[in-house]
């Protein structure tokens, strides 16, 4: 398996795309499918959205000065996408608006994944060797076992944003 840092997200990003369509095709009276499979997704970008947070961007930061604004861009829309994961973490599937907000997460997401994929990470690639990659994919392998799973609430993510971004 490889420890590529790219490589690794890409494979996340395909993984939550899966549980995109999943819920996207799971129909309208599919409350108890529609509610385990947002659960997965919540656990998947959760997941993804720390070790990127955690070491991805600080290591591009750091090693890829031109590329500052991307990352500054990427912790603004994973806020986002966090909030949005914490409101949906305390709904039920029945909810009036869950399947509406489901869909707004969907379309956040994927515009994110879309820009980092097409623009960033060859960029990234560019600048940065395959042993600093792997380098960086070693990280972010070890970052993922203590990860949390579940989504914070609002309160305490914009205090870990804030401490980040600082």
């Amino acid at each position: 398996m490889s420890t590529d840092a790219i490589v690794l997200l890409k494979d996340d990003h395909k993984n939550i795309r899966t549980l995109f369509r999943d819920f996207e095709n799971a129909g309208e009276n599919a409350e108890k499918t529609k509610g385990r499979i947002v659960e997965s997704i919540l656990e998947a970008l959760t997941v993804h959205t720390y070790i990127e947070n955690e070491v991805m961007y600080p290591e591009v930061r750091e090693r890829v000065p031109a590329l500052e604004d991307d990352v500054l861009e990427s912790y603004e829309e994973h806020h986002v996408a966090d909030v949005l994961c914490a409101e949906l973490s305390a709904m039920r599937p029945g909810d009036e608006r869950f399947d509406a907000k489901t869909a707004v997460l969907i379309e956040n997401v994927s515009h994110h994944i879309e820009e980092e994929e097409k623009e960033w990470f060859p960029q990234v690639r560019e600048a940065l060797g395959r042993k600093e990659l792997q380098e960086i994919g070693e990280r972010m392998t070890a970052a993922r076992e203590k990860a949390p799973r579940r989504p914070e609430q609002p309160s305490a993510l914009k205090k870990t944003v804030d401490a980040v971004l600082s």
